[in-house]
């Protein structure tokens, strides 16, 4: 069996699916001939990637909230999956100090969600939990960090991400040592087409064009190790 032929016909229960990286994966698998499902709010507008590239008609999809325990395990038993990823998240930093309690009862409480869900099925063999690079103590150093590096987080969304990676490591060694494999993913900042989200340079730079304004750069000293969509998404 070949890595793209191991796709074909695989039941994949994908959250966050009308998201930027969601809609992308979402994309890719059914590509590759998996059976996809679905969970994850409306999307943003009618420009989102979800709906310019028609994937509600490549995939089933369920429009539910990940903090609504009680839908996301009516949507997990109808695909009874071999393998989940789980996308859904709050993922704006600016908008994690506006909404702190809903930023940590989507990426914390939504992962326990989750997990627990898997937990109670049978047939889930792998569960990747995608979390954020932002998870680590930022200690300013000046070094790459490593995935042995300390937890932490000084806004609201990194930490919250943090806690996601604690909720996954929890689960994994309570529940989850024998059957299911749990992983987490650790991606950075992306860039590619579809994104439409607020407070992203890219994204910000082309709306400032085509509004015909000057685009504001917030964080003009800050340095950001960029990575095309699909790279995280491979991986």
């Amino acid at each position: 069996m070949t890595p793209l032929s191991f796709w074909k016909s695989r039941r994949v229960f994908l959250t966050g699916h009308t998201g930027f990286k969601g809609a992308w994966l979402a994309l890719w698998l059914a590509e590759l001939g998996a059976d996809v499902t679905g969970f994850a709010l409306e999307p943003d507008n009618d420009a989102s990637l979800f709906t310019l590239a028609g994937i509600e008609g490549r995939s089933r999809s369920v429009i539910g909230d990940i903090r609504d325990a009680a839908a996301l395990r009516r949507a997990m038993a109808a695909a009874a999956p071999e393998i989940v990823f789980h996308l859904a998240a709050q993922s704006l930093v600016r908008r994690s100090y506006r909404d702190p309690v809903g930023t940590y009862a989507t990426n914390v409480m939504g992962t326990v969600h989750c997990l627990e869900e898997i937990r109670q099925m049978l047939g889930v063999r792998a569960a990747v939990i995608v979390t954020s690079d932002k998870c680590y103590e930022n200690r300013e150093t000046g070094q790459a960090y490593r995935e042995a590096d300390a937890l932490g987080g000084h806004d609201p969304y990194s930490s919250s991400k943090a806690c996601s990676e604690l909720v996954a490591a929890a689960y994994r060694s309570s529940f989850l040592a024998e059957g299911c494999r749990v992983a987490t993913a650790r991606a950075g900042n992306v860039i590619g087409g579809g994104d439409r989200s607020e407070d992203r340079l890219v994204p910000d730079v082309l709306r400032a064009f085509q509004a015909g304004q000057s685009v504001e750069i917030r964080a003009p000293r800050a340095t950001r190790p960029w990575q095309h969509v699909l790279e995280s998404r491979h991986g």
